[in-house]
C-alpha cells in the first residue's frame, strides 16, 4: 500500500492548502473540511497517508483544521493509517533558476532530487601576503559528508526566506557569531550536487564571503553541526586538497570564486 504525501505549509492560504491537498487526493471538489471528509472516506481503506507539516511557529487555522480531519478519519477506521511529520520546507527552483512559490518537505526534497537553494558563508582574513579561510569540520553525526572539512557556516534556505537572511542566520548557528547584512559580501552562484544511498541533494548555492575579525576562541559552535574549526591559507589548502587525501567537501570553484572577489 502506497502511501499518500500530503503536504501542510502554515504559510500558505486555506485556499491554496485544501486544492493541494485536492490534488493529492484526486478529488477536485474539495474546498473545506466537510468535502476533504467526505474525499477520504470515500477513497476509503485500507489507506495510508503521511502529513508534512512545516515546521514554523506560525499559527495557521487550516492547517490545524485538515489534520483534525485525518485524525478523526483514522480515529474512526482502523484500517486507515495516519502519520504526521513536523518537517522543514523548502522553496523550489525552476528550470530557469528562479524560485518558484512551491514548497516541499526538505526530506523529500533530498530524496527526490530536486534543484532548491542554499547558502554558504566564507569567513575570511588576509594576513602575510596571504588569504585565510574558516574551515569547519562537520559533525560526525550529519546524514551528509560526516566527518568532512567544509565551508565556514552553511545551510539552507527555508521557504518564504530571503538568501542574505539564511546566511546570517547560519553563522549565528552555527559559529555563534552576530554579524549584519553589510557585512556579507554576495560574491556568485553555483550548483553542487550530492548523491549517497537514498540522499540526493541537488543545490543552486549563494556564496558570500565575510571579512569580519574574529578569533576562534571566541566563536561557539554548534555542536549538532561542527565539531571544530580552523584557519587555512587557501594556496595551501589547495596543494593539500591536491596531493593529501583529507576527507572534505570544499568546493575548488568556491576557493577561486574568493581569490577573483579578494585579489
Amino acid at each position: 500500500m502506497e502511501d499518500v504525501e500530503i503536504f501542510l505549509s502554515r504559510l500558505a492560504t486555506a485556499e491554496k492548502l485544501y486544492a493541494e491537498t485536492a490534488k493529492k487526493l484526486d478529488a477536485p471538489d474539495i474546498n473545506d473540511k466537510f468535502t476533504l471528509a467526505g474525499a477520504i472516506a470515500e477513497k476509503g481503506s485500507p489507506a495510508s497517508y503521511k502529513v508534512y507539516v512545516s515546521n514554523e511557529e506560525t499559527e495557521n487555522a487550516a492547517v490545524d483544521e485538515i489534520k483534525a480531519v485525518f485524525t478523526e478519519a483514522a480515529e474512526e477506521n482502523p484500517e486507515i493509517n495516519v502519520e504526521f511529520i513536523v518537517d522543514e520546507f523548502l522553496n523550489l527552483i525552476d528550470d530557469k533558476a528562479r524560485i518558484t512559490a512551491d514548497s516541499k518537505p526538505r526530506t523529500l526534497v533530498h530524496r527526490d532530487g530536486e534543484l532548491h537553494p542554499t547558502v554558504h558563508i566564507w569567513m575570511i582574513k588576509r594576513r602575510d601576503g596571504g588569504i585565510f579561510v574558516l574551515l569547519q569540520k562537520r559533525a560526525h553525526e550529519k546524514d551528509i559528508n560526516p566527518d568532512c572539512y567544509d565551508v565556514s557556516a552553511a545551510g539552507h534556505v527555508s521557504q518564504g526566506e530571503e538568501f542574505r537572511h539564511a546566511a546570517l542566520k547560519e553563522v549565528h548557528e552555527e559559529l555563534g557569531l552576530d554579524i549584519n547584512r553589510s557585512q556579507l559580501e554576495f560574491i556568485g552562484l553555483k550548483r553542487a550536487e550530492y548523491s549517497k544511498g537514498d540522499i540526493h541533494d541537488n543545490e543552486l548555492v549563494a556564496v558570500y564571503i565575510c571579512r569580519v575579525p574574529i578569533e576562534i576562541e571566541d566563536l561557539t559552535l554548534q555542536s549538532s553541526e561542527v565539531s571544530e574549526v580552523g584557519w587555512a591559507e587557501i594556496d595551501e589548502l589547495l596543494s593539500v586538497m591536491k596531493y593529501e587525501d583529507i576527507p572534505n567537501c570544499i568546493s575548488l570553484k568556491e576557493l577561486d570564486m574568493i581569490k577573483k572577489a579578494v585579489f
